[in-house]
């Protein structure tokens, strides 16, 4: 029988810890969300690979390293509404919500949304909801947010995610330029939001952050 508990342990020491991330919360949370629980059974033994896990429909589970990074440089308080676009089964919103006082989770793929809310649900997770949608347009009935993060890869940002976010909020995306991705954080101001480097990184850019292609014969 696989001891998920002590692979975890490994992530944090191998992984996360060694990016020179140390805040206790994301070291607590990381520790105690069982992440071989939010990916499908095939990818139970993969679940702690310090890489990303293909999910297929070109969507993935960002590798732990990057979801942790990402987590430290927005620094969530127990106080924020985060807002996670593409948990897929809900890991890094179950993550999220170990730190925050509510976490929405948008995902467009229904049966993705289903298992995920059921995920959170037997992980006795009662401060995250999914919301099914497209990623694109992230769910504004909730917000506006503290924090947004993007599970994924972006191209662009739409205009539309970027109004969910309260004025001195913090977004979370990995840009993505041809084979070169990195993590850059949004802070709000005066209604604009000024992004700033943090860390490469990669993935694969998600359904409707891709930029629109000019159409030339």
């Amino acid at each position: 029988m696989t001891d998920f508990a002590a692979r975890r342990q490994t992530m944090v020491d191998t992984q996360i810890r060694p990016s020179d991330v140390t805040k206790f919360p994301i070291i607590d949370a990381m520790l105690k969300v069982r992440r071989e629980n939010f990916v499908p059974d095939s990818q139970r033994e993969v679940a702690y690979i310090g890489d990303l896990i293909d999910l297929g429909g070109g969507r993935c589970l960002l590798e732990p390293r990057t979801l942790a990074k990402m987590l430290d440089a927005l620094n969530i308080s127990n106080d924020e509404v985060v807002l996670d676009i593409g948990p897929a089964y809900g890991y890094s919103t179950a993550v999220a919500a170990r730190m925050a006082q509510l976490v929405v989770g948008v995902e467009e793929d229904e049966a993705m949304a289903a298992e995920a809310q059921a995920n959170l649900s037997r992980a006795d997770i009662d401060n995250a909801i999914i919301h099914v949608g497209p990623l694109a347009h992230g769910a504004a009935e909730h917000g506006p947010y503290d924090v947004i993060m993007v599970q994924g890869g972006v191209e662009r940002v739409p205009d539309a995610l970027l109004d969910q976010l309260k004025e001195h909020g913090r977004i979370a995306c990995l840009f993505v330029d041809g084979n070169l991705g990195t993590v850059r954080i949004g802070r709000k101001a005066g209604g604009r939001v000024t992004w700033r480097h943090a860390f490469n990184a990669a993935a694969p850019v998600l359904p409707g952050f891709a930029k629109q292609r000019a159409f030339s014969l």
